[in-house]
């Protein structure tokens, strides 16, 4: 990855951004302010891209998107690969059409390299080299196990291994690469930067909000979301799709949700340890995408705990009122 934008401010086009753990409350904080400000939503979630996977993902239904458009849904079979350079892509196109009829987009989602790499513009260069040196990885998990490759990343790029999900060999395949030709997902400066200092680097002119909870109450809220999962259906959504012809190593299958309800169904483990499995790693997915944001020190931390949905937007659009084009 090369160096961070350092467009001028006066002509960089501006964005909201929403972010925050899983089950933070972010779908509807991004509607709710999407209403307010005549807008439009993009989504920075990797799992939303795909088509059918709708309750393990959390993917907004019709009525939750009251009427508000969004964007980068829905647009994946699930057996394509996404990747943050067609994130960036996508979403850049998208923003830079809203900005044009002077609207400030909202982009909201919780996966952390998304967002960070399309604010702080991170720049992936591959060859024809990476191709080749995953398949070596991938012959390596084979042969010795993931573990082999673990701890290769921990070698190469020790922070990134603190951030990726170990057990998910795509995800460490990729860190790796990323590591082993020259770039870093963790990119850090050489310097300690301040908040004002990382703001005036952003691609955008972007106002940064994060939604923050009290690990014992967020645990809480994800447990509850997991329970509603259940009893929406995701079992049965799961069914269907492997009915339909999708496969448990396709990429969309590898989500949390999905991947223990798969088991489930494939007899390797119970109804009630699949449902446990997926409250345990979203709620270790939680703490990675903290581990994340921790890094960006220009997001503006609100905690909703203790107000109404009113009151918070209302104090997210006074602290705005400054940003927003007149």
């Amino acid at each position: 990855m090369g160096p961070v934008s350092t467009v001028p401010s006066a002509r960089r086009e501006k964005l909201i951004v929403i972010l925050g753990p899983t089950a933070s409350g972010k779908t509807a904080l991004s509607v709710e302010l999407a209403k307010a400000l005549h807008t439009e939503i993009l989504s920075g979630d990797s799992m939303l891209v795909y088509r059918g996977f709708d309750i393990g993902a959390a993917k907004p239904d019709e009525a939750e998107r009251q009427g508000v458009a969004h964007h980068l849904i829905d647009i994946c079979a699930p057996d394509e690969a996404y990747s943050v350079p067609l994130f960036q892509q996508q979403a850049k196109a998208i923003i830079h059409r809203l900005n044009e009829q002077g609207r400030v987009p909202i982009l909201a989602g919780g996966t952390g390299l998304y967002i960070k790499a399309l604010l702080e513009d991170y720049q992936f260069n591959e060859t024809g080299e990476h191709a080749s040196f995953r398949q070596q990885m991938k012959e390596l998990i084979e042969k010795e196990g993931l573990e082999s490759v673990v701890a290769r990343l921990k070698r190469e790029d020790p922070a990134a291994a603190a951030t990726v999900d170990t057990k998910n060999p795509r995800r460490v395949i990729r860190a790796l690469e990323v590591a082993h030709f020259g770039e870093t997902i963790s990119r850090e400066k050489a310097f300690d930067e301040t908040a004002e200092d990382m703001q005036a680097h952003l691609y955008y002119d972007a106002f940064v909000i994060g939604l923050l909870w009290e690990r014992e109450l967020l645990y809480a809220r994800i447990n509850e979301r997991v329970d509603r999962m259940v009893e929406a259906g995701l079992e049965q959504e799961v069914r269907g799709l492997l009915a339909r012809g999708v496969t448990r190593e396709m990429p969309a299958m590898k989500g949390i949700g999905y991947k223990e309800m798969a088991s489930y169904l494939a007899g390797e483990i119970t109804r009630e340890e699949a449902v446990e499995a997926i409250k345990t790693g979203t709620r270790h997915f939680a703490k990675r995408q903290m581990t994340w944001y921790r890094k960006m020190k220009y997001i503006h931390w609100y905690e909703p705990e203790g107000c109404t949905a009113d009151e918070l937007l209302q104090r997210i659009l006074t602290d705005m009122a400054g940003f927003l084009p007149e």
